[in-house]
């Protein structure tokens, strides 16, 4: 198992080397800490897969890092029981200027395997790694998925009581990483303690019993790793809202007669309340809606696309037969739920108000692109293409 109580970690932060200079000459202070870690607890039982979420920055590195030995915490306690390995940044401990074979043998004594044990398990990691020849040649010439190839199949071998996993992952194919995956189940159902990082959401669906979601250096969410990642889904799109400050500038981008207009709207996930939604999981797109004069069978339209502007799902209250009605200076919320069966990606809705069943007449209200939204992971089946269709098996002789 794996205990963490109260751990802390600062660093030291210079402007320029010049700095970091000049205060060991005259130890006076030329730094700002940086708080990495903020006076966090936890604990992975045998055979529990715990999942890190975190935007970029947040401490995900820096606590594997102080797990695997690699940094010194400044406050706090850390138990591990057992040997403990891991994934970290892609190449940590290897020479590039050694073959494979060899690194096998410098990675493995630093994750605390002897030299016996390592020549009885050589031939099991290079089957393991599908290197094949290429064991023989210098790191320098892999690739960075060979390379991870290499460091998960030393790490996995090394029997560790406890398995840290970077997004090192990522860089792998996909028929490895389906590999990766099947040999961490069973190294859960074996009994190991499993700190998975990524940011494959779902990754730690599928994978994790439950997650946490660090934020700033402290833990902010501990539970199920479906609520962990609709509160990590809410942190990015808040990031997103705060850095692309996409909604201030969309109605000068928009065109039309006016009589009625949309105001405002977003489109999110309606379990995730965010911007970020997994595929198969249901869609709210709600749109405030103000009518200047009174109007009658008037129609709103939607046109979803995808990053390359293809069209891939259009529909308007005229077609659902629907018909809106508007009195002058009426102010209402209009919603349209559908399910987002469509594939990981991210997505823009194009809105329109106008009346009867298209805008060539009577054109209210248009915007190109004026809600955005994201589909990570699967809730349902996994699928290839843009959308997923019900498929129905059957058998006959």
């Amino acid at each position: 198992m794996i205990r963490v109580h109260q751990l802390s970690k600062r660093f030291k932060l210079f402007d320029t080397p010049k700095d970091r200079l000049l205060e060991a000459i005259t130890h006076k202070p030329r730094h700002r800490e940086h708080l990495a870690l903020d006076n966090i607890s936890f604990d992975v039982q045998p055979g529990e897969v715990l999942g890190v979420l975190g935007r970029n920055g947040a401490g995900k590195s820096t606590l594997l890092k102080l797990l695997n030995g690699v940094l010194l915490p400044d406050s706090g306690e850390m138990e591990v029981d057992g040997r403990i390995t891991g994934l970290l940044e892609l190449g940590t401990g290897f020479n590039p200027e050694l073959s494979g074979l060899k690194n096998i043998y410098s990675n493995g004594i630093m994750l605390g395997m002897s030299r016996e044990e390592l020549a009885e398990k050589e031939q099991d990691i290079i089957d393991f790694s599908e290197l094949g020849d290429y064991i023989n040649a210098p790191l320098k010439t892999y690739s960075s998925g060979m390379t991870m190839r290499l460091g998960f199949s030393i790490a996995i071998h090394a029997n560790p009581a406890c398995f840290l996993v970077d997004e090192a992952l990522s860089v792998g194919d996909g028929y490895f990483q389906q590999k990766c995956m099947k040999r961490i189940r069973e190294f859960k159902q074996g009994g190991g303690s499993i700190l998975f990082v990524s940011h494959d959401l779902n990754a730690v669906k599928i994978l994790c019993d439950r997650a946490l979601v660090l934020e700033n250096g402290k833990v902010v969410f501990d539970g199920e790793s479906d609520l962990a990642v609709n509160y990590y889904n809410r942190i990015m799109s808040n990031q997103a809202e705060e850095e692309e400050n996409r909604y201030q500038d969309r109605e000068h981008l928009a065109y039309g007669t006016g009589e009625v207009v949309v105001s405002s709207g977003k489109a999110v996930g309606v379990d995730s309340e965010s911007q970020t939604l997994s595929s198969g999981e249901s869609l709210r797109i709600s749109i405030d809606v103000k009518a200047k004069e009174s109007l009658s069978d008037v129609t709103l339209g939607m046109m979803i696309r995808d990053r390359f502007g293809q069209d891939v799902f259009g529909i308007n209250t005229h077609q659902m037969e629907y018909p809106l009605t508007f009195q002058a200076g009426d102010e209402r919320t209009i919603s349209l739920e559908l399910p987002a069966n469509i594939a990981p990606g991210k997505y823009t809705v194009t809105l329109a108000l106008h009346s009867q069943e298209h805008h060539l007449e009577d054109c209210y209200w248009w915007c190109d692109s004026y809600l955005q939204f994201e589909v990570a992971g699967f809730r349902n089946r996994l699928f290839s293409g843009v959308c997923y269709l019900p498929v129905v098996v059957s058998e006959s002789s």
